[in-house]
């Protein structure tokens, strides 16, 4: 869980600044918002393992996530 956390941070980070640097934001923040929610869901499904009140609102916020970058596609 750990490494897909790192991995889905690093490739979120870097279209977000590919969008910046290009000014090509429309396009890409479909998949960053696709990306932050599976890491809102990994980091959530982490919190509940540990049995911690917060995984409750992630994993709402990464379904809410994961709804716009579906619906923007």
């Amino acid at each position: 869980m750990k490494i897909l956390r790192i991995i889905l941070t690093i490739v979120g980070v870097a279209l977000s600044s590919y969008g910046l640097i290009t000014g090509k934001s429309g396009m890409i923040m479909p998949y960053v918002l696709l990306l932050m929610g599976g890491l809102l869901l990994v980091m959530g499904l982490n919190e509940f393992q540990k049995r911690k009140p917060i995984a409750f609102a992630s994993l709402l916020a990464a379904g809410f996530s994961l709804f716009v970058g579906v619906y923007t596609l």
